[in-house]
Formats: structure tokens, C-alpha cells, sequence
């Protein structure tokens, strides 16, 4: 088994002048410690306007950041919001391909299609919509990685005429692509089309692994990958404190876990929103004597003693989990804690999970091989152009020569001159 960090950059209010800057200065500390301690992953969110429950808008700069202070922690940049009113497909490649040469071949792309209100009408993106959007930038964002160059689009949600997509990622033919399954069905979607489940928390290994094998049995006969290449894994997502003393561990850990819960209810389901307003914190602590772990609904099993996590983590890589990422930064968590529980479970608990995982992923590769062939087999490939199907396109700059350059200023009129020079030249040669 893989084991990730988790950022949804959480802030609960009340903020002072330095609570942001705190906050992303501590993560950065977080995840080079992680490298240090040989976590396999970090992964950062992307959401926007949603206050005290993720302040982590620009995850392409968070990881970019964090990528020159790590040496061979993967960067999951989960998820990317790909409906375009978000992100544009084309400047999703683009970050994307950059991210992967600036961390040498480092990122992992998790995508997602958006749910909350805040988010979908503040970029006027339609809910019925978002599924689709995010099915057709997916495909085109994967081939604008690989294609040299790519053919253009005309799709439903957006277009694009034929383009060079630059740069081009240091893993070929693109980094491996997750999804984000918030409800159990995305996981058999996941598998249809050869992507990576990144999952909420199972409430028990028996549940993950009847979806656990019902993903490879639709893997292994539906998948007709969407990108260029599969990337067959489950990771779940879950709760974290690690401490010598039980007690301890909940009290460092339960508090956080359960406002994250709070928060994303609040955003998502029950919550009345006023923006800058709102005191969710407030909120959550005048009920949080009411919030059971029962009521979380799974997610608790990391947060405890190191014997505690290890049967909790064996249980679950047995029903086939591939990775458990680690929400260590929620609600008022402290720094210092999350930076111990990291120690300890790295020295106590991750050594156990590491001693066969090369031999576990050649034995997985080996078996899942006949499948990902016939899975390319029903793919479509999108076509490349042939050389002389490859529009040209005139600068704008070709109207240099109808300029009248006594009429401009001599800055200009030099300009204008060295470009009529530089043509005349092109041309010549």
C-alpha cells in the first residue's frame, strides 16, 4: 500500500492578519517532512469561495512550491476542476506538462467535475451540465498532452482550432489520471473509463471490497480508456492522528476530522451561506457535541495508536485498497501534532506496508496486462492530422507593411521597420 497527505487548506474563522500566510507557510513544512519521511504522495484540492473549508484555490502554485522542496514525493494535483468555465482545457495541459518538468516527472492528475453551489453558479456552470463537461475536457486534455500537434475541437462546451500544446509532460504519454468518486457509482464510472478512483472514506473494508471488485470486474470488461493510458488504482481518503496513547490520538485528531465533515456538509448540503459572513466554525461547535463518530460514516480508523492504524490499513489493503491518503490538516489541528503523528507512523506503522509493495505492483501489473491491451483495442484513437491537413495561420503582424510609419513615433517607427526587415528576410529564405 501508498500512503498521501491530504490539503484542503482548512481555515477555520476567527482569521487574524497572518492566518493564511500560516497556514500555507505550515503545509509546505508539512509536505517537505513528508518527503523526508518517504509518504508516498501530497495531494491539493482545488475549490473556490468555499470559506473555512478549503482556502486552496491555486493548487498549481502550492504544488509548484512544493515541488522545489521535495525530491521524490508525488504530487497529486487532485482534483483539477475541468468543467471549462473553471479552467480552460488547453491552459489545463499547460499546467499540467509544466508541473510534471518543474517537479521532474512528479504529478499525478486528478480530475473532477464540481458540486457545490458556491462554485458552479459563481462560474455560471450549469449542475445537469457538469458530468458532461467534465467527460468531454478530460478526453481533449489528455490528447493535447500527447498529440504533436492537436488536431482542434468542436465539441459541445468548448472549441479550439488546431494547436501545438505546449509543453509536453515529462511522463509519456501523460501523468497517470484519477477521478474524484463522492458517491459509489463514480467508482464504476472510473473503471469504464481506465482512471484512477480516488475515493471517500469506505465505512468498512467489506464495503470497499465489494466496490473494489466491482471496479476491476468493469475494468477488466468495459474499460475503454479515456486517456492515453490507465491507471487502475483505488486510493481512499480518510481521517489521521497517530499517538503512543488512544485517547490522546482522538483528542488530537477526532476535533479536526470531525469539522471537515461539518464544513463539507455545510457547503454541500445543509448549509445557508452568507459570503464573508458566515461563522461555520461557530456553527460546528454549537453542535459538536452531537457529532458522534457514528454519524461520520467510516473514516475514523486512522486515528489512533500505531497498532491501531496497522490492523485498520491491513484490513483495507486486503479488500485491494492501493492508497490511503491521510486528511492531517483539518479544522484547528495543530502543526506540531500533525508533524508527530507523520514521525510516528512512518517510523512504527509505514515500514510493514512498504517491504513487498514492488513485488505486489509487478504482480498486479502482470495480471492486469491482457486487460489494458483489449481495453486500447475498443478505444478510438483521435486521428493526427497529416502534414498537409495542418492549417497555417498568418500573424497578425503581416498588416506591418500597409503601416504608414512616417505618422508614428520613432520608437514605434523603429519597430515597425526591423519587422518589414525580419519579413523581407523570412521570405528570402
Amino acid at each position: 500500500m501508498k500512503f498521501g497527505i491530504f490539503y484542503e487548506h482548512q481555515l477555520p474563522r476567527p482569521w487574524d492578519e497572518g492566518s493564511e500566510l500560516r497556514l500555507f507557510q505550515e503545509a509546505l513544512d508539512q509536505v517537505e517532512l513528508a518527503d523526508r519521511l518517504g509518504i508516498d504522495y501530497a495531494w491539493e484540492v482545488e475549490h473556490h469561495f468555499l470559506e473555512e473549508y478549503s482556502h486552496s484555490s491555486a493548487p498549481e502554485v502550492f504544488l509548484a512550491a512544493a515541488s522545489q522542496r521535495t525530491k521524490t514525493i508525488r504530487l497529486g494535483h487532485g482534483i483539477v476542476l475541468m468543467p471549462p468555465s473553471y479552467n480552460h482545457p488547453a491552459r489545463v495541459a499547460e499546467r499540467i506538462a509544466t508541473l510534471d518538468l518543474v517537479s521532474a516527472g512528479r504529478v499525478d492528475w486528478g480530475t473532477g467535475e464540481s458540486a457545490s453551489r458556491a462554485e458552479l453558479e459563481g462560474f455560471g456552470i450549469d449542475p445537469a451540465e457538469r458530468r458532461a463537461m467534465w467527460r468531454e475536457s478530460v478526453e481533449q486534455v489528455a490528447s493535447m498532452m500527447v498529440m504533436d500537434p492537436y488536431p482542434g475541437f468542436a465539441g459541445k462546451y468548448f472549441s479550439m482550432p488546431v494547436r501545438n500544446v505546449l509543453p509536453k509532460p515529462v511522463q509519456k504519454p501523460h501523468p497517470p489520471i484519477w477521478v474524484a468518486c463522492s458517491n459509489r457509482e463514480t467508482i464504476h464510472l472510473a473503471a469504464q473509463l481506465g482512471l484512477g478512483a480516488l475515493t471517500f472514506a469506505f465505512i468498512d473494508p467489506a464495503e470497499a471490497r465489494h466496490w473494489i471488485d466491482d471496479y476491476y470486474e468493469t475494468f477488466k470488461r468495459e474499460c475503454v480508456p479515456i486517456g492515453h493510458a490507465v491507471n487502475p488504482n483505488i486510493a481512499m481518503v480518510t481521517g489521521f492522528s497517530c499517538h503512543p496513547d488512544a485517547d490522546e490520538a482522538r483528542r488530537r485528531g477526532t476535533d479536526g476530522f470531525r469539522f471537515f465533515q461539518f464544513a463539507l456538509g455545510h457547503h454541500y448540503s445543509f448549509g445557508r451561506h452568507t459570503p464573508g459572513r458566515t461563522n461555520i466554525w461557530n456553527k460546528f461547535v454549537a453542535v459538536r457535541e452531537q457529532l458522534g463518530l457514528e454519524i461520520l460514516g467510516g473514516g475514523t480508523g486512522c486515528i489512533g495508536t500505531p497498532d491501531d492504524l496497522r490492523a485498520t490499513l491491513r484490513a483495507f489493503q486486503d479488500a485491494g485498497v492501493d492508497q490511503t491518503i491521510f486528511i492531517q490538516q483539518g479544522g484547528k489541528n495543530r502543526h506540531e501534532h500533525i508533524c508527530e503523528s507523520l514521525e510516528l507512523f512512518a517510523r512504527d506503522v509505514m515500514p510493514g506496508f512498504k517491504a513487498d509493495e514492488e513485488r505486489r505492483l509487478a504482480r498486479k501489473q502482470e495480471a492486469l496486462a491482457p486487460y489494458v491491451e483489449a481495453a486500447f483495442k475498443r478505444k478510438a484513437a483521435l486521428p493526427a492530422p497529416a502534414d498537409a491537413e495542418i492549417p497555417a495561420y498568418p500573424a497578425y503582424g503581416l498588416t506591418v507593411a500597409e503601416v504608414d510609419v512616417s505618422k508614428l513615433p520613432e520608437a514605434n517607427r523603429r519597430r515597425v521597420l526591423a519587422m518589414r526587415k525580419m519579413r523581407e528576410i523570412a521570405e528570402r529564405a
